[in-house]
């Protein structure tokens, strides 16, 4: 968790020169607050993480401090690998962990999923977890897995906040019903990019129904040029609340300076922000951590494809900011209790259009089979069958609704 950010550093600096430019971090056993028969077993495990950039990244920190938490709590020795790109030296970076001991080994980044897989053939006795991945279920293998979590129920329930927001300003006379346009930074034009844009522009035309939404993409996940730049075009388009799916404190600060509200992914930024931030969404994998060593621990297999959900904790909101409506945490509370109890889902095919017309049928490519057919119907009983319901755990939807406009769609 963030809370334990400032540990989780003083470990990886003490080690990065061991490692030759890649962070790490060993954490003593003995130094677990864990007793008894849960430390002897998992005594046993050693756990390896590989992440594409360091701290810097919110999206990279995200997992960092979850993987700190789970091993602490569990008593595991571990490693960090950080700024380990989307190429082979993911699979050098897996390898060198597999030879040090590990034998739970985790990458945090789509890119790195083939060099995992590689890694896993090689070492069958080790356990390779990968997330945001694809090909667990369609490559067959014991110890190569997929996780990830319905990260569009917090999205939307962000958006909630963001169409409240908007509300507020509607009734103070700050905007009009029709000028109700919000801005979204992107990373690239992935499924789980649009999954997560139209998840959190729904949520808040839930509250606000004349609101509307322009999204830009940067092409990286990290790049805070080109996201506060990105940011600040939204914003000089006529957009008056600004959200993200992308890495950095770029779109933020470019909102805080502005004084744009903002909405941001994978922890808060209101110390940074104190006067825009509302809320953020994040995926907390410290549940899957937990999981999956323990599984290890106990000789047990773990999940093919694991989806974590609000009702687990694995999809969480921050606190709200103080600039949010009067009113938007029971309107948070609401939904929330309605999205786990089924009474409401995020892809309601009532609540929207593409092209003028009902979504009344998709096919989807869920790569549930060897060949990556796109044949699997994901329009059920009114709605779309996103992420961890019935087909794999990463994102698939990537419909364009009306009411959200694309800047760019170079990436």
């Amino acid at each position: 968790m963030k809370k334990k950010l400032i540990s989780l550093l003083t470990v990886v600096a003490l080690t990065v020169a061991a490692l030759a430019g890649c962070g790490s971090s060993a954490k003593n056993t003995d130094e677990s607050t864990t007793t008894g028969e849960e430390t002897t077993k998992t005594s046993t495990v050693k756990a390896g993480f590989i992440f594409l950039h360091d701290e810097n990244s919110t999206y990279d920190l995200n997992f960092m401090n979850a993987a700190k938490e789970a091993c602490d709590k569990l008593g595991i020795e571990y490693v960090l690998k950080t700024n380990i790109p989307e190429g082979q030296e993911c699979y050098e970076a897996a390898c060198e962990l597999a030879d040090a001991g590990c034998n739970f080994i985790f990458a945090d980044s789509f890119g790195h999923e083939d060099y995992m897989i590689e890694a896993a053939k090689e070492y069958p006795e080790v356990q390779f977890s990968h997330a945001t991945g694809t090909k667990a279920h369609t490559e067959n293998l014991d110890n190569f897995h997929n996780a990830f979590a319905s990260i569009y129920d917090g999205r939307y329930l962000a958006g909630i906040a963001a169409g409240m927001k908007l509300n507020e300003m509607i009734d103070n006379g700050e905007i009009t019903a029709d000028q109700a346009k919000m801005g979204y930074v992107g990373a690239f034009t992935y499924a789980e990019v649009i999954s997560g844009y139209t998840s959190f522009f729904l949520g808040a035309r839930s509250v606000c129904p004349s609101a509307t939404m322009e999204v830009t993409f940067t092409g990286s996940w990290y790049d805070e040029t080109a996201e506060k730049e990105g940011a600040n075009k939204l914003i000089q388009n006529g957009c008056v609340l600004i959200s993200q799916h992308a890495d950095s404190m770029g779109a933020p600060t470019a909102c805080e300076t502005a004084g744009v509200p903002n909405v941001s992914y994978n922890g808060s930024t209101v110390n940074a922000c104190p006067n825009t931030f509302l809320v953020s969404s994040r995926i907390n994998w410290a549940p899957y951590f937990e999981y999956a060593m323990g599984c290890v621990a106990d000789g047990k297999a773990i999940d093919t494809d694991w989806c974590g959900t609000l009702e687990n904790g694995a999809v969480e909101l921050t606190e709200l900011g103080t600039a949010v409506a009067e009113g938007t945490q029971e309107a948070i509370d609401a939904a929330k209790a309605d999205l786990i109890a089924g009474k409401i889902h995020v892809f309601d095919i009532s609540t929207f259009t593409v092209d003028g017309a009902a979504l009344e049928s998709y096919e989807a490519d869920v790569d549930t089979d060897a060949d990556y057919t796109p044949d699997h119907e994901v329009v059920i009983d009114g709605y779309f069958h996103e992420s961890g319901e019935d087909f794999r755990s990463a994102p698939y939807f990537d419909v364009q609704i009306d009411g959200i406009s694309l800047l760019d769609t170079a990436f």
